[in-house]
Protein backbone atom coordinates (compact mmCIF):
# COMPACT_ATOMS: atom_id res chain seq x y z
CA UNK A 1 0.00 0.00 0.00
CA UNK A 2 1.58 3.49 -0.84
CA UNK A 3 0.61 5.94 2.35
CA UNK A 4 0.92 9.31 2.10
CA UNK A 5 3.91 10.40 4.21
CA UNK A 6 4.83 14.06 5.07
CA UNK A 7 8.53 14.40 6.39
CA UNK A 8 9.47 17.17 8.30
CA UNK A 9 13.15 18.20 10.09
CA UNK A 10 13.83 20.68 12.41
CA UNK A 11 17.36 21.75 12.76
CA UNK A 12 18.69 18.48 10.97
CA UNK A 13 19.34 18.21 7.72
CA UNK A 14 17.89 14.04 6.08
CA UNK A 15 19.89 12.91 3.13
CA UNK A 16 18.17 11.35 0.23
CA UNK A 17 18.99 7.83 2.05
CA UNK A 18 17.63 8.65 4.95
CA UNK A 19 14.05 10.16 3.47
CA UNK A 20 14.06 6.94 1.43
CA UNK A 21 14.65 4.96 4.82
CA UNK A 22 11.48 6.67 6.36
CA UNK A 23 9.48 6.30 3.36
CA UNK A 24 10.45 2.41 3.40
CA UNK A 25 9.34 2.09 6.98
CA UNK A 26 6.74 4.17 6.34
CA UNK A 27 5.50 1.44 3.61
CA UNK A 28 5.49 -1.36 5.57
CA UNK A 29 3.34 -0.24 8.48
CA UNK A 30 0.82 -0.95 5.56
CA UNK A 31 1.26 -4.33 5.81
CA UNK A 32 0.30 -4.75 9.21
CA UNK A 33 -2.84 -2.32 8.71
CA UNK A 34 -3.78 -1.22 5.24
CA UNK A 35 -5.92 1.37 6.48
CA UNK A 36 -3.48 4.01 7.60
CA UNK A 37 -4.60 7.40 6.36
CA UNK A 38 -1.60 9.44 6.47
CA UNK A 39 1.98 9.37 8.08
CA UNK A 40 4.12 12.47 9.71
CA UNK A 41 7.15 12.18 10.44
CA UNK A 42 9.02 15.00 12.42
CA UNK A 43 13.01 14.53 12.96
CA UNK A 44 14.60 17.12 14.84
CA UNK A 45 17.54 18.01 17.30
CA UNK A 46 15.75 19.38 20.54
CA UNK A 47 18.54 20.76 22.26
CA UNK A 48 22.24 19.98 22.21
CA UNK A 49 23.84 19.36 25.66
CA UNK A 50 28.29 19.06 25.57
CA UNK A 51 28.27 16.47 27.93
CA UNK A 52 25.94 13.93 25.95
CA UNK A 53 26.17 15.51 22.07
CA UNK A 54 23.43 15.56 19.32
CA UNK A 55 20.68 13.59 20.13
CA UNK A 56 17.71 13.12 17.82
CA UNK A 57 14.24 12.79 18.66
CA UNK A 58 11.72 11.11 15.90
CA UNK A 59 8.05 11.32 16.45
CA UNK A 60 5.62 9.41 14.27
CA UNK A 61 2.41 10.53 13.69
CA UNK A 62 0.07 7.96 12.00
CA UNK A 63 -3.81 9.34 11.13
CA UNK A 64 -6.07 5.43 11.12
CA UNK A 65 -9.53 5.62 11.07
CA UNK A 66 -11.27 6.09 14.46
CA UNK A 67 -8.29 7.73 15.77
CA UNK A 68 -4.32 8.19 15.68
CA UNK A 69 -1.40 6.45 16.66
CA UNK A 70 1.57 8.73 18.17
CA UNK A 71 4.98 7.23 18.45
CA UNK A 72 7.72 9.75 20.40
CA UNK A 73 10.92 7.64 21.17
CA UNK A 74 13.57 8.59 23.67
CA UNK A 75 16.07 10.89 22.15
CA UNK A 76 19.29 8.67 20.46
CA UNK A 77 22.76 9.70 19.38
CA UNK A 78 22.24 8.01 16.18
CA UNK A 79 20.49 9.45 13.56
CA UNK A 80 19.15 5.79 11.74
CA UNK A 81 18.77 3.89 14.89
CA UNK A 82 16.65 6.29 16.26
CA UNK A 83 14.53 6.60 13.02
CA UNK A 84 14.35 2.58 13.06
CA UNK A 85 13.40 1.93 16.51
CA UNK A 86 10.66 4.44 16.09
CA UNK A 87 9.12 2.75 13.50
CA UNK A 88 9.63 -0.47 15.52
CA UNK A 89 7.52 0.96 18.44
CA UNK A 90 4.76 2.25 15.28
CA UNK A 91 4.62 -1.16 14.36
CA UNK A 92 4.13 -2.28 18.03
CA UNK A 93 1.21 0.25 18.70
CA UNK A 94 -0.30 -0.28 15.23
CA UNK A 95 -0.48 -4.34 16.34
CA UNK A 96 -2.07 -3.43 19.48
CA UNK A 97 -4.54 -0.69 17.76
CA UNK A 98 -5.52 -3.14 15.15
CA UNK A 99 -6.17 -6.40 17.61
CA UNK A 100 -8.25 -3.49 19.92
CA UNK A 101 -10.09 -2.86 16.42
CA UNK A 102 -10.38 -6.56 15.89
CA UNK A 103 -12.19 -7.00 19.49
CA UNK A 104 -8.92 -9.60 20.41
CA UNK A 105 -8.55 -9.40 24.02
CA UNK A 106 -5.75 -11.10 25.30
CA UNK A 107 -6.41 -14.16 27.88
CA UNK A 108 -4.24 -14.94 30.12
CA UNK A 109 -4.61 -18.35 32.23
CA UNK A 110 -4.84 -18.37 35.77
CA UNK A 111 -1.77 -20.12 37.23
CA UNK A 112 -2.81 -23.85 39.53
CA UNK A 113 -2.81 -23.70 43.05
CA UNK A 114 -0.58 -25.90 45.20
CA UNK A 115 0.85 -26.05 48.64
CA UNK A 116 4.19 -26.35 49.33
CA UNK A 117 5.09 -30.15 50.57
CA UNK A 118 8.84 -29.90 51.52
CA UNK A 119 11.57 -26.87 51.46
CA UNK A 120 15.34 -27.47 52.09
CA UNK A 121 16.74 -23.78 53.01
CA UNK A 122 20.07 -25.12 53.16
CA UNK A 123 20.00 -26.96 49.67
CA UNK A 124 18.19 -24.06 47.65
CA UNK A 125 15.45 -26.01 46.58
CA UNK A 126 11.70 -27.90 48.01
CA UNK A 127 9.06 -29.36 46.17
CA UNK A 128 4.98 -28.45 45.67
CA UNK A 129 2.47 -30.86 45.87
CA UNK A 130 -0.29 -30.19 43.00
CA UNK A 131 -4.52 -30.63 43.96
CA UNK A 132 -4.31 -34.02 42.45
CA UNK A 133 -0.98 -34.96 44.58
CA UNK A 134 1.91 -34.66 41.99
CA UNK A 135 5.42 -33.47 43.50
CA UNK A 136 6.56 -30.31 41.55
CA UNK A 137 10.29 -29.24 41.93
CA UNK A 138 10.92 -25.85 42.39
CA UNK A 139 14.31 -23.64 42.73
CA UNK A 140 14.97 -20.91 45.36
CA UNK A 141 15.48 -18.66 42.87
CA UNK A 142 11.64 -19.58 41.11
CA UNK A 143 10.21 -17.35 44.24
CA UNK A 144 8.88 -14.56 43.73
CA UNK A 145 7.63 -12.32 46.66
CA UNK A 146 9.41 -14.43 49.69
CA UNK A 147 12.26 -16.03 50.47
CA UNK A 148 13.27 -19.63 50.77
CA UNK A 149 14.33 -19.65 54.51
CA UNK A 150 10.61 -17.34 55.09
CA UNK A 151 8.88 -20.22 53.35
CA UNK A 152 6.48 -23.19 55.81
CA UNK A 153 5.54 -25.96 55.13
CA UNK A 154 2.07 -26.22 53.52
CA UNK A 155 1.85 -22.52 52.00
CA UNK A 156 -0.93 -22.25 49.74
CA UNK A 157 1.32 -21.22 46.26
CA UNK A 158 0.77 -20.12 42.76
CA UNK A 159 3.15 -21.38 40.12
CA UNK A 160 3.57 -21.78 36.41
CA UNK A 161 4.71 -25.89 35.56
CA UNK A 162 6.96 -26.62 32.98
CA UNK A 163 8.40 -30.03 32.17
CA UNK A 164 12.61 -29.95 33.41
CA UNK A 165 14.89 -32.13 32.65
CA UNK A 166 14.15 -34.43 35.20
CA UNK A 167 10.31 -33.87 35.07
CA UNK A 168 7.59 -31.12 36.35
CA UNK A 169 9.35 -27.91 37.63
CA UNK A 170 7.75 -24.72 38.73
CA UNK A 171 8.26 -21.48 38.40
CA UNK A 172 7.12 -17.66 39.28
CA UNK A 173 6.04 -19.56 42.75
CA UNK A 174 4.12 -16.75 44.49
CA UNK A 175 2.80 -16.80 48.15
CA UNK A 176 -0.70 -16.20 48.34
Amino acid sequence: MNIPVEITSKNVHLSDELEDLIREKAGKLGNFFDRIISCRVVVDIPHRSQRSGIQYNVRIDLSVPGGEVVVKKEPDEDLFIAITSSFDAAERQLKVYVAKQRGEVKFHESKPFGRVARVFPLEGYGFLVTPDGRDVYFHENALINTKIEELQEGALVNYVERMGEEGAQASSVTVV
